[in-house]
């Protein structure tokens, strides 16, 4: 039961606009680590944005840029089980920030907890991670990245444990995902697995004479 997860803050509407980044290590089911770093984006900031994170420029003037933070990150995420809520976002920013930097793509699998608790707790109207911290009774300051990647582990290992399932590969699988994973020169995205349907033809007879 060992993953990471990460959240991404942007100053704008860019994916390369990364302005904060929270990372929370899990071994053995239980949080050993937990980082954040503010990230100087060299990008103007949106007003919405900052209404939504409270980083401003002033606090950010003498952050790292992405670039000069990647080798001291790399080894959070090189070979991990990395997990995102809405994870489509938080791999997108890596992604264009990585590319803006001129770094290369580490290697990983990701998965996501926003597409997961949708399948796994269908019943609720909403699955973003402030509602699904409420239901949990996780504490949660919405929007402050490390604070919504402790938010995303927690409920990742709420989910595996009320399923019975002991890593993120495992409790994807039994939810038909298959993790999404980012390797050099490209990626591909947390998705739904290929259903299994059999060809024309292929169809065997069973032993009670039925077609199955």
């Amino acid at each position: 039961m060992d993953f990471v997860t990460i959240d991404f803050e942007t100053a704008n509407s860019s994916r390369a606009s990364a302005c904060s980044i929270g990372v929370v290590e899990i071994i053995g089911g239980v949080i050993t680590a937990e980082r954040s770093w503010l990230i100087n984006p060299q990008q103007h900031f949106d007003a919405m944005n900052i209404s939504i994170h409270n980083i401003t420029p002033s606090m950010v003037q003498d952050a790292p840029t992405f670039g000069e933070l990647w080798p001291e990150l790399l080894p959070y995420l090189e070979n991990k089980h990395v997990v995102a809520h809405n994870a489509a976002f938080d791999m997108s920013v890596l992604r264009h920030s990585l590319d803006a930097a001129s770094a290369g793509y580490p290697a990983f699998q990701y998965y996501c907890t926003y597409l997961l608790s949708k399948k796994i707790l269908n019943e609720l109207p909403s699955h973003r991670l402030n509602n699904l911290a409420a239901y949990f009774g996780i504490e949660l300051n919405h929007h402050d990245a490390l604070e919504d990647a402790r938010a995303a582990a927690l409920v990742l290992l709420q989910l595996m444990e009320r399923k019975q399932q002991f890593t993120p590969a495992e409790l994807s699988a039994a939810f038909g995902y298959k993790p999404g994973t980012l390797y050099s020169g490209g990626y591909t995205a947390f998705s739904a697995a290929a259903s299994k349907t059999k060809k024309p033809g292929s169809w065997k007879k069973s032993s009670l004479g039925r077609y199955s």
